[in-house]
């Protein structure tokens, strides 16, 4: 493979990710799972290092993840720098700095669906990217977290 293949697959799954955090910004679900494989997983991860939850194909993955945001929650995310190691024409991994901010509205009810109101996180997206009928998909995504701030 040479140089100009190698960028390109990097542009390629940047690109991904970036479709990844706009899915989730205007709380399209369906858009967000339909980014992983049909059997990837997404295993998000506390600051302690513990898994908070593991989640298993794309039909999961949309219901858990839209499952915890309101529809009238404000998402944001941002990605950062990141290390994107192709490994072959079909598959690649990196790492992606990232951040996150869920803002509910005042009026939201805090209780155990819903502990805070508003949250402030600070990580890193790993991920396994493949090259599925020519379009690359996440085959695995884990987000490891430096820091959550709550507000109530």
């Amino acid at each position: 493979m040479d140089t100009v293949e190698r960028l390109e697959i990097i542009e390629e799954i940047r690109r991904v990710m970036a479709r990844y955090v706009r899915y989730a910004d205007h709380h399209r679900w369906q858009d967000l799972a339909a980014l992983f494989t049909p059997e990837g997983t997404f295993t998000p991860h506390k600051p302690d290092g513990s898994v908070w939850l593991r989640m298993e194909g794309r039909e999961q993955i949309a219901a858990t993840i839209g499952g915890s945001n309101s529809p009238d929650d404000t998402l944001v995310h941002h990605l950062f720098s990141d290390e994107i190691d192709v490994a072959s024409a079909t598959e690649a991994h990196g790492v992606f700095a990232m951040e996150d901010i869920i803002v509910r509205p005042d009026d939201a009810p805090v209780n155990d669906d819903f502990p805070f109101r508003g949250m402030h996180g600070y990580g890193h997206y790993r991920g396994r990217f493949v090259r599925v009928d020519g379009s690359w998909q996440i085959a695995e995504l884990v987000q490891t977290r430096l820091r959550l701030d709550f507000t109530n």
